[in-house]
């Protein structure tokens, strides 16, 4: 699943667990696993915006679950980072909504911008570009995600506009 040996065995860290266990305590006392999507994203935050093997069965030690039940959410949801990303994470919607309204051309625009693909990074790690399915704000299509913030009825020139302000 990742380039990390898959036999290393992580402990997470004590904040970690912490806020883990905030969400942990939303739920019956024995459905801990219910907060599997919360801790997935609060342990990517804490390493580099990605995941590891090691760490999906940390969260799956840590919640009292098959480890194969971590993996399936981690890899269904594109939200989830199976191999690094840039510190930049620009996700384009593709689906038909945002393809009728352009997002073709913001893909064709960013790959050349940062000569990269989408599901690449930057050599200097500033970037990634990631394909989504759906971001679910079609009525503002183009929609793109940049980190956690959504935008939308996107150009390129709106979308130079807001990367350049990140710089």
């Amino acid at each position: 699943m990742d380039s990390v040996n898959s036999h290393e065995k992580i402990e997470l860290s004590p904040s970690v667990c912490e806020e883990i266990d905030q969400w942990v305590a939303k739920y019956p006392v024995d459905q801990k696993q219910s907060a599997v999507m919360s801790a997935l994203r609060i342990v990517q935050d804490d390493h580099d915006g990605w995941l590891t093997t090691p760490h999906m069965d940390a969260i799956a030690d840590y919640l009292e679950m098959p480890a194969i039940a971590v993996y399936e959410v981690a890899s269904f949801y594109s939200m989830y980072e199976l191999k690094p990303v840039g510190k930049v994470k620009v996700c384009i919607c593709t689906n038909i909504s945002c393809m009728l309204n352009g997002s073709d051309q913001l893909v064709r625009h960013l790959e050349e911008k940062y000569s990269i693909k989408l599901g690449e990074m930057t050599e200097d790690g500033q970037y990634s570009l990631k394909e989504v399915e759906c971001l679910g704000a079609c009525g503002g299509a183009p929609v793109v995600q940049i980190d956690r913030q959504y935008y939308e009825n996107i150009t390129p020139e709106i979308i130079d506009s807001i990367l350049d302000k990140l710089d």
